[in-house]
Protein backbone atom coordinates (compact mmCIF):
# COMPACT_ATOMS: atom_id res chain seq x y z
CA UNK A 1 0.00 0.00 0.00
CA UNK A 2 1.42 3.22 -0.89
CA UNK A 3 1.98 5.51 2.21
CA UNK A 4 -0.24 8.37 2.91
CA UNK A 5 1.41 12.13 2.89
CA UNK A 6 0.01 14.68 4.32
CA UNK A 7 1.38 17.51 3.12
CA UNK A 8 0.80 20.25 1.29
CA UNK A 9 1.08 20.09 -2.93
CA UNK A 10 3.50 22.03 -4.05
CA UNK A 11 1.71 24.39 -7.10
CA UNK A 12 -1.88 25.12 -6.60
CA UNK A 13 -4.25 23.13 -8.77
CA UNK A 14 -6.57 25.33 -11.85
CA UNK A 15 -9.92 25.58 -10.46
CA UNK A 16 -11.19 28.19 -13.25
CA UNK A 17 -13.61 25.82 -14.71
CA UNK A 18 -15.08 24.87 -11.26
CA UNK A 19 -17.93 27.10 -9.75
CA UNK A 20 -16.91 29.43 -6.92
CA UNK A 21 -19.22 27.02 -4.55
CA UNK A 22 -17.00 24.15 -5.24
CA UNK A 23 -14.21 26.48 -5.45
CA UNK A 24 -14.85 27.30 -1.53
CA UNK A 25 -15.48 23.88 -0.45
CA UNK A 26 -11.89 23.07 -1.99
CA UNK A 27 -10.37 25.82 -0.22
CA UNK A 28 -12.56 24.84 3.38
CA UNK A 29 -11.02 21.52 2.72
CA UNK A 30 -7.44 22.15 1.50
CA UNK A 31 -4.39 21.13 3.99
CA UNK A 32 -3.83 24.62 5.22
CA UNK A 33 -7.18 25.09 7.02
CA UNK A 34 -7.84 21.96 8.25
CA UNK A 35 -6.91 23.67 11.69
CA UNK A 36 -10.35 24.69 11.74
CA UNK A 37 -12.23 21.91 12.13
CA UNK A 38 -8.91 20.13 13.94
CA UNK A 39 -9.37 23.11 16.64
CA UNK A 40 -13.34 22.87 16.71
CA UNK A 41 -13.17 18.80 17.11
CA UNK A 42 -10.46 19.65 19.89
CA UNK A 43 -12.65 22.25 21.97
CA UNK A 44 -15.14 19.60 21.97
CA UNK A 45 -12.96 16.91 23.86
CA UNK A 46 -11.37 19.30 26.04
CA UNK A 47 -14.98 19.89 27.10
CA UNK A 48 -15.31 16.75 28.04
CA UNK A 49 -12.50 16.18 29.46
CA UNK A 50 -12.28 18.70 31.79
CA UNK A 51 -16.10 18.18 32.97
CA UNK A 52 -14.46 14.50 34.25
CA UNK A 53 -11.25 15.58 35.81
CA UNK A 54 -13.95 18.14 37.94
CA UNK A 55 -15.67 15.13 38.85
CA UNK A 56 -12.42 13.23 39.34
CA UNK A 57 -11.01 16.13 41.69
CA UNK A 58 -12.93 15.47 44.99
CA UNK A 59 -11.70 12.22 45.05
CA UNK A 60 -7.99 12.44 43.98
CA UNK A 61 -7.33 16.40 44.63
CA UNK A 62 -6.52 18.73 42.69
CA UNK A 63 -2.69 17.14 41.64
CA UNK A 64 -4.54 13.97 41.26
CA UNK A 65 -7.21 14.80 38.97
CA UNK A 66 -4.44 16.79 36.96
CA UNK A 67 -2.72 13.09 36.60
CA UNK A 68 -5.33 11.41 34.94
CA UNK A 69 -5.09 13.46 31.87
CA UNK A 70 -1.26 12.65 31.27
CA UNK A 71 -0.98 9.13 33.08
CA UNK A 72 -3.71 7.42 31.52
CA UNK A 73 -3.79 9.74 28.37
CA UNK A 74 -0.25 8.66 27.52
CA UNK A 75 -0.84 4.94 26.09
CA UNK A 76 -3.74 6.02 23.91
CA UNK A 77 -1.09 8.89 22.58
CA UNK A 78 1.34 6.18 21.61
CA UNK A 79 -1.20 4.08 20.03
CA UNK A 80 -2.70 7.20 17.85
CA UNK A 81 1.26 7.75 17.20
CA UNK A 82 1.37 3.95 15.88
CA UNK A 83 -1.88 4.85 13.60
CA UNK A 84 -0.17 7.76 12.10
CA UNK A 85 2.95 5.87 11.40
CA UNK A 86 1.42 3.25 9.52
CA UNK A 87 -0.49 5.48 7.52
CA UNK A 88 2.14 7.92 6.92
CA UNK A 89 5.06 5.88 6.39
CA UNK A 90 7.48 8.33 7.81
CA UNK A 91 10.49 7.63 9.51
CA UNK A 92 10.43 8.27 13.20
CA UNK A 93 13.12 11.12 13.73
CA UNK A 94 15.38 11.21 17.16
CA UNK A 95 14.61 14.40 18.85
CA UNK A 96 16.92 17.44 17.67
CA UNK A 97 18.57 19.80 20.53
CA UNK A 98 16.23 22.53 19.36
CA UNK A 99 13.49 20.31 20.06
CA UNK A 100 13.49 19.53 23.82
CA UNK A 101 13.14 23.52 25.44
CA UNK A 102 10.29 24.05 23.35
CA UNK A 103 8.99 20.77 24.60
CA UNK A 104 9.80 21.52 28.34
CA UNK A 105 8.21 24.96 27.87
CA UNK A 106 4.99 22.83 26.58
CA UNK A 107 4.81 20.29 29.07
CA UNK A 108 5.79 21.82 32.51
CA UNK A 109 3.63 24.97 31.89
CA UNK A 110 0.13 22.76 30.57
CA UNK A 111 0.94 20.88 34.26
CA UNK A 112 0.55 24.36 36.38
CA UNK A 113 -2.24 25.65 34.08
CA UNK A 114 -4.22 22.21 34.18
CA UNK A 115 -3.68 22.16 37.95
CA UNK A 116 -4.71 25.94 38.54
CA UNK A 117 -7.58 25.78 36.25
CA UNK A 118 -9.22 22.91 38.60
CA UNK A 119 -8.40 24.85 41.44
CA UNK A 120 -10.47 27.69 40.08
CA UNK A 121 -13.25 25.44 38.91
CA UNK A 122 -13.63 24.70 42.70
CA UNK A 123 -14.57 28.43 43.44
CA UNK A 124 -16.53 29.42 40.59
CA UNK A 125 -18.66 28.04 37.83
CA UNK A 126 -17.84 25.75 34.82
CA UNK A 127 -18.53 28.16 32.20
CA UNK A 128 -17.39 31.47 34.11
CA UNK A 129 -13.77 29.30 34.93
CA UNK A 130 -13.82 28.59 31.66
CA UNK A 131 -14.06 31.79 30.15
CA UNK A 132 -11.25 32.60 32.34
CA UNK A 133 -9.34 30.39 30.65
CA UNK A 134 -9.73 31.69 27.35
CA UNK A 135 -8.22 34.89 28.26
CA UNK A 136 -5.18 33.07 26.94
CA UNK A 137 -6.48 33.91 23.04
CA UNK A 138 -4.83 37.68 23.58
CA UNK A 139 -1.61 36.23 25.61
CA UNK A 140 -0.74 33.47 23.30
CA UNK A 141 -0.87 35.94 20.22
CA UNK A 142 1.88 37.98 22.20
CA UNK A 143 3.88 35.19 23.37
CA UNK A 144 3.99 33.90 19.79
CA UNK A 145 5.01 36.99 18.31
CA UNK A 146 7.69 37.66 20.90
CA UNK A 147 9.06 33.30 20.84
CA UNK A 148 8.40 32.35 17.60
CA UNK A 149 7.79 35.48 15.31
CA UNK A 150 4.16 35.09 14.49
CA UNK A 151 2.29 37.64 12.40
CA UNK A 152 -1.49 38.49 12.80
CA UNK A 153 -2.89 40.30 10.05
CA UNK A 154 -4.92 43.32 11.66
CA UNK A 155 -8.36 42.34 10.96
CA UNK A 156 -6.91 39.15 12.76
CA UNK A 157 -5.82 40.62 16.18
CA UNK A 158 -9.24 42.46 15.83
CA UNK A 159 -10.82 39.42 15.82
CA UNK A 160 -8.65 37.93 18.62
CA UNK A 161 -9.83 41.45 20.68
CA UNK A 162 -13.94 41.56 19.77
CA UNK A 163 -13.33 37.41 21.04
CA UNK A 164 -11.32 38.52 24.35
CA UNK A 165 -13.72 41.03 25.49
CA UNK A 166 -16.64 39.12 24.76
CA UNK A 167 -14.56 36.24 27.54
CA UNK A 168 -14.20 39.09 29.67
CA UNK A 169 -17.80 40.08 29.79
CA UNK A 170 -18.59 36.65 30.32
CA UNK A 171 -16.43 35.95 33.00
CA UNK A 172 -16.85 39.19 35.34
CA UNK A 173 -19.92 39.99 37.84
CA UNK A 174 -21.87 43.71 38.16
CA UNK A 175 -19.86 45.31 41.37
CA UNK A 176 -16.35 43.67 41.07
CA UNK A 177 -15.09 41.41 43.74
CA UNK A 178 -15.65 42.54 47.13
CA UNK A 179 -12.42 40.69 48.49
CA UNK A 180 -9.38 38.83 48.01
CA UNK A 181 -11.47 35.66 48.94
CA UNK A 182 -13.94 36.08 46.26
CA UNK A 183 -10.80 37.84 43.47
CA UNK A 184 -8.67 34.81 44.21
CA UNK A 185 -10.53 32.08 41.93
CA UNK A 186 -10.25 35.53 38.84
CA UNK A 187 -6.30 35.31 39.72
CA UNK A 188 -5.94 31.51 39.36
CA UNK A 189 -8.00 31.73 35.94
CA UNK A 190 -6.34 34.12 34.57
CA UNK A 191 -2.53 33.12 35.21
CA UNK A 192 -4.02 29.18 34.20
CA UNK A 193 -4.96 31.33 31.11
CA UNK A 194 -0.98 32.52 30.53
CA UNK A 195 0.04 29.18 31.45
CA UNK A 196 -2.00 27.37 29.05
CA UNK A 197 -0.57 30.38 26.04
CA UNK A 198 2.99 29.52 26.84
CA UNK A 199 2.24 25.61 26.66
CA UNK A 200 0.38 26.33 23.21
CA UNK A 201 3.70 28.47 22.24
CA UNK A 202 6.18 26.00 23.68
CA UNK A 203 4.09 23.11 21.65
CA UNK A 204 3.94 24.71 18.39
CA UNK A 205 7.52 25.30 18.46
CA UNK A 206 8.45 22.11 19.27
CA UNK A 207 6.47 20.89 16.71
CA UNK A 208 8.00 22.72 13.87
CA UNK A 209 11.55 21.87 14.46
CA UNK A 210 10.33 18.22 13.86
CA UNK A 211 12.51 17.62 10.69
CA UNK A 212 11.59 15.41 7.49
CA UNK A 213 8.16 14.19 8.16
CA UNK A 214 4.36 15.08 7.33
CA UNK A 215 2.32 17.56 9.53
CA UNK A 216 0.50 14.59 11.46
CA UNK A 217 3.72 12.97 12.40
CA UNK A 218 5.30 16.07 13.63
CA UNK A 219 2.12 16.57 15.73
CA UNK A 220 1.56 13.11 17.05
CA UNK A 221 5.41 12.58 17.80
CA UNK A 222 5.61 15.97 20.17
CA UNK A 223 2.27 14.44 21.99
CA UNK A 224 3.77 11.26 22.70
CA UNK A 225 6.99 12.95 23.92
CA UNK A 226 5.33 15.89 25.82
CA UNK A 227 2.91 13.81 27.63
CA UNK A 228 5.57 10.89 28.75
CA UNK A 229 7.51 14.29 30.33
CA UNK A 230 4.40 15.13 32.12
CA UNK A 231 3.37 11.54 32.94
CA UNK A 232 7.04 11.42 34.58
CA UNK A 233 7.05 14.63 36.39
CA UNK A 234 3.66 14.64 37.94
CA UNK A 235 3.97 10.96 39.02
CA UNK A 236 7.16 11.52 40.99
CA UNK A 237 6.23 14.18 42.18
CA UNK A 238 3.07 11.72 43.83
CA UNK A 239 4.98 9.25 44.65
CA UNK A 240 7.63 11.58 46.60
CA UNK A 241 4.76 13.67 48.31
CA UNK A 242 1.33 11.77 47.78
CA UNK A 243 1.28 8.22 47.34
CA UNK A 244 -2.06 7.67 48.42
CA UNK A 245 -3.43 9.52 45.51
CA UNK A 246 -1.82 7.49 43.04
CA UNK A 247 -3.49 4.41 44.81
CA UNK A 248 -6.44 6.23 44.72
CA UNK A 249 -6.23 6.87 40.82
CA UNK A 250 -5.78 3.33 40.27
CA UNK A 251 -8.89 2.86 42.26
CA UNK A 252 -10.66 5.25 39.91
CA UNK A 253 -9.26 3.32 36.87
CA UNK A 254 -12.55 3.34 35.19
CA UNK A 255 -13.37 6.92 35.25
CA UNK A 256 -9.73 8.13 34.76
CA UNK A 257 -9.39 5.66 31.41
CA UNK A 258 -12.07 7.51 29.70
CA UNK A 259 -10.75 10.72 30.97
CA UNK A 260 -7.31 10.27 30.54
CA UNK A 261 -8.82 8.77 26.41
CA UNK A 262 -10.63 12.32 25.57
CA UNK A 263 -8.02 13.81 27.27
CA UNK A 264 -5.33 12.49 24.70
CA UNK A 265 -8.14 12.75 22.03
CA UNK A 266 -8.16 16.59 22.38
CA UNK A 267 -4.40 16.87 22.31
CA UNK A 268 -4.08 14.94 19.27
CA UNK A 269 -6.35 17.30 17.42
CA UNK A 270 -4.84 20.48 19.08
CA UNK A 271 -0.97 19.58 18.22
CA UNK A 272 -2.55 19.35 14.58
CA UNK A 273 -4.08 22.54 14.76
CA UNK A 274 -0.57 23.79 15.61
CA UNK A 275 1.11 22.31 13.45
CA UNK A 276 -0.92 24.42 10.36
CA UNK A 277 -1.03 27.54 11.57
CA UNK A 278 0.18 30.29 14.52
CA UNK A 279 -1.05 28.87 17.90
CA UNK A 280 -3.07 32.34 18.55
CA UNK A 281 -5.44 31.61 15.44
CA UNK A 282 -6.38 27.77 17.33
CA UNK A 283 -6.62 29.34 20.71
CA UNK A 284 -8.76 31.89 19.04
CA UNK A 285 -10.96 29.54 17.44
CA UNK A 286 -11.33 27.93 20.59
CA UNK A 287 -13.34 30.08 22.04
CA UNK A 288 -16.07 27.98 21.10
CA UNK A 289 -15.58 26.13 24.09
CA UNK A 290 -17.40 28.65 25.95
CA UNK A 291 -20.36 27.67 23.59
CA UNK A 292 -19.97 24.01 24.90
CA UNK A 293 -19.08 24.87 28.52
CA UNK A 294 -22.28 26.51 28.61
CA UNK A 295 -23.88 23.87 27.20
CA UNK A 296 -21.75 21.59 30.16
CA UNK A 297 -22.47 23.79 32.74
CA UNK A 298 -26.69 23.79 31.83
CA UNK A 299 -27.22 20.22 31.86
CA UNK A 300 -24.84 18.31 33.73
CA UNK A 301 -23.94 21.03 36.85
CA UNK A 302 -27.17 23.22 36.53
CA UNK A 303 -25.71 26.66 35.91
CA UNK A 304 -27.79 28.61 34.27
CA UNK A 305 -26.47 31.96 32.28
CA UNK A 306 -27.31 35.70 32.64
CA UNK A 307 -28.30 38.02 29.66
CA UNK A 308 -24.96 39.42 30.56
CA UNK A 309 -23.07 35.97 30.10
CA UNK A 310 -25.15 35.55 26.63
CA UNK A 311 -24.17 39.18 25.06
CA UNK A 312 -20.48 38.11 25.99
CA UNK A 313 -20.75 34.59 24.49
CA UNK A 314 -22.36 36.53 21.41
CA UNK A 315 -19.36 38.54 20.80
CA UNK A 316 -16.70 35.52 21.40
CA UNK A 317 -18.92 34.02 18.43
CA UNK A 318 -18.57 37.52 16.45
CA UNK A 319 -14.69 37.47 16.84
CA UNK A 320 -14.56 33.92 16.28
CA UNK A 321 -16.79 34.36 13.17
CA UNK A 322 -14.07 36.81 11.55
CA UNK A 323 -10.76 34.95 12.41
CA UNK A 324 -12.20 32.21 10.58
CA UNK A 325 -13.55 34.64 7.61
CA UNK A 326 -10.02 36.32 7.90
Amino acid sequence: MTPLRLTAPAAPCTVAAISPTNQFLIHMLSIATLWIPFTITAALGQVARNAMQRQLTGPLGTWGATNIRFLFGFPFSLIFFAVVIAATGDTVPWPTAAFWPWLLLGALSQIVATGLMLLAMNDRSFVVTTAYLKTEAIQTAIFGFIFLGDHLTVLKVIAILIATIGVIITALRPGGEKSFAELKPTIIGLVAAAAFALSAIGFRGAIITVPGVSFVTAASYTLVFGLFVQTLVLTIYLLVRAPEVLRKIFGLWKPSMLAGFMGAFASQFWFLAFALTAAANVRTLALVEVLFAQAVSYYSFKQPLSGRELGGIALIVIGVALLVAV
